[in-house]
């Protein structure tokens, strides 16, 4: 955690590429002047048209207020979904001189914490909003732990409001303290804490004029120097199969008649034309004999690249298997222990029946056994058989056939799954896998109980 007062860029790894894309999620409990941080990034990093402040101005204006209204910029959105309108994260994007940014804009009351799943499951940051006169509250623990459970790289806490106590530092550095020790207990690698009036502008896109006793940097100057995780390195290629392709037109094009390859999107790692891999779950060993793309042929591609891989053996595949390193490679397995978000209004019970999508594969699954659930006061497990809305919680499922899995701790793309209702077609659950490496990881990564989860 970084000290108040301090630098905090003093303890940030720099950037490799300042161009690169920066995805970003905020959150906060109702009322914390999340829509109004929003409003003032866009205003003054100049992401919003001429049109659209005209307008806020006038809706200031005969609302009465004496200041332009920068939270009507997302308030719109907001108003939809109470409306029932299915907008379930509002996404934005802006940029700086320095970086370009994608904003997961994620509502703050406690009925929609499930959307704040949903924007911080691909956020490499996540900016949550205290307000500096109530501090951390219950809403604050619930979103610091759905961080730690999905692995945000990195947390920035914005102590708001601060104009409303008189930029006082000891307000501040209460609120901090809070934070660090419950982000510590929670086993946030990297967190920072900064003071913010999202109201006057200050140190939100320039450095804070109004508390000299903080000497770190802005909001947005943090913001810029994050690195962004390089999902090419440290993890193994993975390879969900989406299409199997063969030409429509083979009789009249005899030079593709034997075309066959699989497309997909890579989901971590690094393939090269000749590289040695698997097919699962049939478990047949082969080589890549090409890649290829809508521009032409490619020596090697890397994660997030769609691609079509061509292989040296005739191999049946289909949408749901994958292709992956020979080396290392995943266990099919029918038996999946994972933590859950339960994001559904109705109960999950033992003996519920679901599916299951991981990746591109969609399995049933009976959930056989629930472990319990995360306690929020005291951030330990505690014993259920139940779970309810926004509920955080173990349990273990057994498959009508079989997924290709790694642990979320090793990969958060293909460690993660999501818990579908049958009949509806309705997302009941974001997953994360665990394993055996889970118990052993918690040395380094300090999760302690929360991944363990011995009750």
């Amino acid at each position: 955690m970084a000290a108040a007062g301090r630098d905090s860029r003093a303890s940030l790894p720099a950037s490799r590429d300042r161009s690169e894309l920066l995805r970003l999620a905020t959150a906060g409990s109702v009322d914390d002047g999340k829509s109004t941080l929003i409003g003032r990034l866009l205003f003054d990093s100049k992401s919003i048209f001429t049109d659209q402040l005209e307008a806020i101005e006038r809706t200031s204006a005969q609302r009465g207020t004496e200041f332009t209204d920068l939270a009507l910029l997302t308030d719109g959105l907001r108003a939809e979904r109470e409306q029932g309108i299915t907008i379930d994260v509002a996404y934005r994007y802006f940029a700086s001189p320095n970086r370009n940014f994608i904003l997961a804009d994620c509502p703050g009351h406690v009925q929609y914490t499930r959307n704040t799943v949903t924007g911080a499951s691909t956020a490499d940051a996540m900016v949550l909003l205290v307000d500096a006169r109530k501090g951390v509250l219950e809403q604050t623990r619930r979103h610091l732990a759905v961080a730690a459970l999905l692995r945000v790289p990195h947390v920035i806490v914005a102590v708001n409001k601060m104009d409303l106590v008189d930029y006082d530092q000891a307000t501040y550095e209460a609120v901090s303290a809070s934070v660090t020790a419950l982000a510590d207990e929670l086993g946030i690698e990297h967190a920072v804490v900064i003071p913010v009036s999202a109201l006057e502008g200050d140190g939100v896109v320039t450095r804070t004029v109004h508390a000299p006793w903080y000497d770190g940097p802005s909001l947005l100057e943090l913001l810029e120097e994050l690195p962004v995780a390089d999902e090419t390195t440290g993890e193994r290629f993975r390879f969900p199969v989406q299409l199997a392709i063969r030409p429509q037109d083979a009789a009249r094009d005899p030079q593709h008649r034997e075309y066959r390859g699989y497309a997909g999107q890579v989901a971590s790692g690094i393939v090269r034309v000749g590289d040695p891999v698997v097919v699962l779950p049939q478990g047949r060993h082969t080589t890549i004999a090409g890649i290829d793309t809508a521009d032409g042929e490619l020596d090697s591609a890397f994660a997030s690249q769609s691609v079509t891989l061509r292989l040296a053996d005739e191999i049946d595949i289909t949408r749901g298997d994958l292709i992956a390193a020979a080396e290392g490679s995943p266990e099919p397995t029918q038996s999946l222990d994972g933590m859950v978000a339960w994001l559904h209004e109705r109960p999950l019970r033992v003996g519920q029946r679901v599916l299951v999508k991981h990746t591109t594969r969609t399995v049933p699954a009976i959930v056989s056994d629930i472990s319990g659930r995360l306690d929020l006061d005291n951030l330990a497990p505690e014993a259920a058989d139940t779970l309810q809305l926004n509920d955080i919680g173990r349990v273990v499922l057994r498959l009508a056939s079989p997924i290709m899995p790694d642990e979320y701790l090793v990969s958060r793309r293909t460690g993660s799954f999501l818990l579908i209702d049958p009949q509806s077609q309705n997302t009941l659950a974001a997953g994360m896998i665990r394993g055996d490496k889970a118990f052993s990881a918690q040395a380094t990564i300090g999760l302690g109980q929360f991944w363990a989860w011995e009750i």
